[in-house]
């Protein structure tokens, strides 16, 4: 029998501990980070005991009689450590379904974290999910991902365009012009998709703060001009960019291949992945292929971000 309890603030330390410990965690869930945007979610994160033992944690929101793991976070699902066992996770489950029912939920959308974010394997919950709980894929997202020890060689106009934009003089580094990058952005998606950053200039500079060593900045730029850049958070597995843009100007100039030949050829991150992120619209149904094969020519190939439903 597990003792589920609801997360609280006073166990936040215990929160965090285990999840750098845990065998597929990120920083994304740190206290300190999924809590920056407490207001906009009603938090309903669970912990699950055994005898005594943290044994497992489900970062979550509710809304409107729904569990998601978690509506503010690229991906979720339970985090595990390394002892867990596959009999285990499905009690885990069993009893986590009569408790959502106790609490008066009628369905569960579950964002599973992507294999290549696993320290070990850790995929005990994705067996679950249908052994268990019937559950079906609602939503799968394509990414691109570059695996660092064996990667492909460039497209050539990639590799043209490198070598343009080297030619031309511009600059890459890191950065800490958080405010002309996310004009660019902005700038852009406005223009693209009507849209904004998921993120406001505010939240990305407070969670820099707070994690400098995971959250970094590189842009391009030619004669003190910001033509672009890609914001990267880094894991323990995956170095992932989390925003990519460049200004007209730096579309014309290709500073965005430099870019990338910066920081996949003449940066090392002991990492074994480099992730671009997805590449779709309208969760995951449409494709977007200018996008696509823009990271395909750097050497990306397709990682699934899934996510499940089932009623309980």
């Amino acid at each position: 029998m597990f003792e589920i309890i609801r997360y609280t603030a006073d166990k936040a330390s215990e929160w965090s501990q285990f999840v750098r410990q845990s065998k597929n965690g990120t920083f994304l869930f740190f206290r300190d980070y999924m809590d920056y945007h407490i207001d906009r979610f009603r938090d309903h994160s669970l912990m699950f005991y055994r005898d005594g033992v943290l044994f497992a944690l489900l970062p979550a929101n509710e809304e409107g009689g729904v569990l998601w793991s978690h509506q503010g976070l690229t991906y979720g699902g339970v985090i595990m450590s390394e002892k867990v066992t596959a009999a285990r996770v499905q009690q885990l489950f069993r009893e986590l379904n009569d408790f959502l029912r106790a609490e008066g939920f009628r369905k569960v959308v579950y964002k599973q974290v992507p294999h290549i974010f696993h320290r070990i394997p850790s995929e005990e919950d994705v067996f679950a999910l249908t052994s268990v709980c019937g559950a079906k894929l609602s939503d799968r997202s394509l990414s691109s991902a570059i695996f660092l020890t064996s990667p492909l060689q460039w497209r050539r106009d990639r590799r043209y365009g490198a070598n343009k934009a080297f030619a031309d003089g511009i600059i890459v580094q890191e950065s800490d012009d958080w405010a002309g990058f996310w004009q660019v952005l902005s700038c852009n998606l406005q223009h693209k998709y009507g849209a904004r950053p998921v993120h406001t200039l505010e939240e990305i500079m407070l969670l820099h703060a707070r994690f400098p060593q995971y959250i970094r900045l590189f842009t391009v730029s030619k004669d003190e001009q910001l033509l672009g850049g890609t914001v990267l958070y880094i894991t323990q597995q995956v170095v992932h960019t989390q925003y990519i843009s460049a200004s007209e100007e730096g579309k014309r100039l290709r500073a965005i291949d430099l870019l990338f030949d910066e920081l996949l050829h003449h940066r090392q991150w002991n990492r074994p992945y480099f992730d671009f992120g997805t590449s779709n619209e309208e969760d995951g149904r449409i494709l977007v292929e200018p996008l696509i094969y823009q990271k395909e020519g750097f050497g990306g190939r397709g990682i699934c971000y899934d996510t499940y439903e089932w009623e309980v």
